[in-house]
């Protein structure tokens, strides 16, 4: 099976190459030329451009999107619009929220071609593991890119599956990235607890290798936590500083919207906006009136 892959970053690149491996032809488009000459080099065929890329493909064309979420989409989308042809399949592989999905659906399905929604996990490690793949679709749309899932699935039976109709696949993914901000929170909280009683001297290398077998909260999580703290124990050097890509907020949002509580995953965003705060204003206030109310003493900064 042949495809067109837009989008060359580390996922899109490892997934571009796993398919090469499977026996499919691709055909990998980014805005950076040596990205693709990298693919290149893989087995994939190159493109300059994405006309050039929908030139190199036979009706009916799937054409992969592996790009950032929100006005990226959107503006790739316009520009295949004039390219393609009735029939033309294109499958959204990055985390797009699902409302949008959902839109650009309908919007593509005017036009005249099909869509399909893929909530991808698996990271820079799927390459070697495969990915975890939550899709959304049509169940004759889905069936038509099955070989192509189940290349880049752990297994042809593992590790993928149809979720639902359009914009369910990027839904689950949703959620799952929320239950991984609780998941990461949970490693974090505890390894600090650890590391602070000092009176045993622990080794949280260790505490993590022991962990990673048998253990009830043994996970891949846990492995890249043993990994971490066997590169830097202390962590010396990293700043305290976590981003968010998105998904948390989004589930959270769908959370309250439906009248679901999800506390941990709601603290666990919070925690990932109070690692930012570089000047913090909340606990400065509160300083303030502890003073005010009665009497506290407050520290003032050298």
């Amino acid at each position: 099976m042949e495809l067109g892959m837009v989008g060359l970053g580390k996922m899109g690149a490892n997934m571009t190459v796993r398919l090469v491996r499977g026996g499919h032809r691709v055909v990998g488009f980014a805005r950076t030329p040596s990205v693709v000459d990298a693919v290149v080099q893989q087995g994939a065929t190159g493109s300059t451009s994405l006309a050039d890329m929908v030139r190199q493909l036979a009706p009916p064309r799937v054409v992969w999107l592996m790009i950032p979420s929100g006005a990226p989409v959107d503006q790739t989308l316009d520009q295949l619009r004039p390219l393609l042809a009735p029939g033309d399949l294109i499958v959204d592989g990055g985390n797009s929220y699902y409302r949008d999905t959902l839109r650009r659906s309908t919007l593509v399905t005017s036009w005249g071609f099909r869509y399909v929604d893929v909530g991808t996990s698996g990271g820079i490690w799927g390459l070697a593991g495969g990915y975890s793949m939550m899709v959304g679709g049509d169940p004759a749309d889905v069936e038509r890119v099955r070989p192509i899932l189940e290349t880049l699935a752990p297994g042809p039976q593992q590790g993928w599956g149809r979720m639902g109709s359009v914009g369910s696949g990027h839904f689950v993914k949703m959620v799952h990235n929320g239950i991984e901000y609780g998941l990461m929170q949970a490693y974090a909280e505890g390894f600090a607890v650890l590391q602070a009683k000092t009176d045993f001297a622990l080794d949280l290398h260790q505490v993590a290798e022991v962990w990673r077998y048998g253990s009830v909260i043994r996970s891949w999580l846990l492995e890249l936590t043993e990994d971490a703290l066997a590169e830097n124990p202390t962590l010396k050097g990293i700043e305290p500083w976590v981003v968010d890509s998105g998904e948390g907020r989004w589930t959270v949002t769908e959370a309250m919207d439906l009248n679901i509580p999800a506390p941990v995953i709601t603290l666990a965003l919070q925690q990932r906006l109070r690692s930012r705060e570089t000047d913090p204003f909340t606990e400065r206030l509160l300083a303030m009136l502890r003073n005010k109310f009665g009497g506290h003493e407050v520290k003032t900064e050298s």
